[in-house]
């Protein structure tokens, strides 16, 4: 509890008070107006004396004079203010997956661990003690990686906005990146078992689905995004120019998403005779199937189906063959792993993925590590004949 003030005579906006401990403070209150004409007042305590009150009130005064009037105004802006600030902005630039997932982070990461902080005082070693290393107890390191980019950009975006001078969290690194990718894999007798028990599945669709994701390493959901008119079973290709969720179809994740790549004969076959199967599901209910719909569809509506059943179906697979769990995003690590394992190329398997052979050797840089070690045996194994 604080006692009455008594205002400085040097300086009628600063005054002095007793904090809890019984200590002698002081603190200034200045009310001036905005560009627009807005009434607005900053005020600041604590300070150890009268004179660093009023230098402090000087320095305020002088940047409003200066017209740097928002700089005095975010001084106490928070970081979950700054992050409400910054959704409500850009959100409407972004998809709506994009929307969906960083409006997610926000609320269930950023917000409880940092939002409390004034955004002009959290440093780095705050920043990295109290969220990255307190997400890396219970997250996955590519998944805090995740955290953190969304966290950069709204930096960025701060900066931009001249509410920060600059991005002091640019250089943090999250380390043991791969973790997760080095262990969503299948080798490849496990896939040869897992397609297996797959063939199994009374779901046709679901057993298309995985073939495709296992023999072209396809996101899920580029691979709902495919209509018929995308596979050239003349030339042996897949085009891919889409994707699609519950949120309906769109331009797919990046440029390098663009693509087509080769499939083999085997594939082909199995869906050249899963299209005559959705031709005769179609016509069960009523309709005809066109080049321009969807491949994937419901075995009990005809309509184009989602990854729901998909994802359950996994866990059975898995359990069933006895191998260990895998998500459907497990069989596009899966085909990249195993092309490695064959030495192709790293800009073949990138154009292949759709993405950069930087990206392919950041995330599946265990794989290579692996072949450096057994070119090293191999070279000595040389030498030694």
């Amino acid at each position: 509890m604080t006692t009455k003030s008594t205002k400085s005579r040097k300086e009628p906006e600063v005054s002095s008070y007793t904090n809890k401990k019984g200590e002698k403070k002081w603190r200034f209150r200045h009310r001036y107006y905005d560009s627009l004409g807005n009434r607005k007042e900053k005020s600041s305590q604590g300070f150890p004396s009268e004179n660093a009150a009023i230098r402090a009130l000087l320095q305020v005064k002088s940047e409003i004079a200066n017209g740097n009037a928002k700089k005095v105004e975010v001084d106490q802006l928070t970081v979950s203010e700054w992050m409400d600030i910054w959704y409500e902005t850009h959100k409407n630039e972004w998809k709506i997956t994009s929307q969906n997932y960083r409006e997610k982070i926000i609320r269930l990461h950023i917000k409880p661990l940092l939002g409390h902080y004034r955004l002009q005082k959290l440093d780095k070693a705050t920043y990295k003690r109290v969220f990255i290393n307190k997400l890396l107890q219970s997250h996955e390191p590519s998944s805090v990686q995740l955290f953190h980019r969304i966290f950069k950009i709204a930096i960025n975006a701060a900066v931009d906005n001249e509410t920060l001078p600059r991005n002091r969290f640019s250089k943090i690194t999250i380390p043991d990146l791969g973790k997760k990718t080095s262990e969503n894999f299948l080798t490849a007798n496990e896939l040869k078992v897992f397609i297996a028990e797959a063939k199994q599945l009374d779901n046709r669709t679901n057993f298309i689905m995985i073939l495709l994701l296992a023999y072209t390493g396809l996101r899920i959901g580029e691979s709902l995004g495919l209509t018929w008119n995308d596979i050239d079973f003349e030339k042996k290709t897949i085009t891919i120019n889409r994707t699609r969720d519950r949120y309906g179809a769109r331009t797919p994740k990046t440029e390098k998403s663009y693509r087509t790549i080769l499939v083999d004969d085997f594939l082909l076959q199995h869906l050249a005779t899963y299209r005559t199967w959705c031709t005769k599901i179609k016509f069960r209910y009523g309709s005809h199937l066109k080049s321009d719909n969807f491949i994937f569809i419901s075995p009990v509506s005809g309509n184009p189906c989602l990854d729901n059943t998909l994802r359950g179906c996994f866990k059975r697979i898995c359990k069933k063959a006895g191998l260990k769990q895998i998500t459907p995003h497990g069989l596009r690590h899966t085909h990249a792993t195993l092309l490695i394992g064959q030495r192709i190329p790293v800009k073949i398997i990138a154009d292949r993925l759709g993405n950069t052979p930087q990206m392919i050797l950041d995330v599946y840089g265990h794989s290579f590590k692996e072949l450096e070690e057994e070119s090293v045996q191999a070279f000595g194994s040389l030498m030694n004949m």
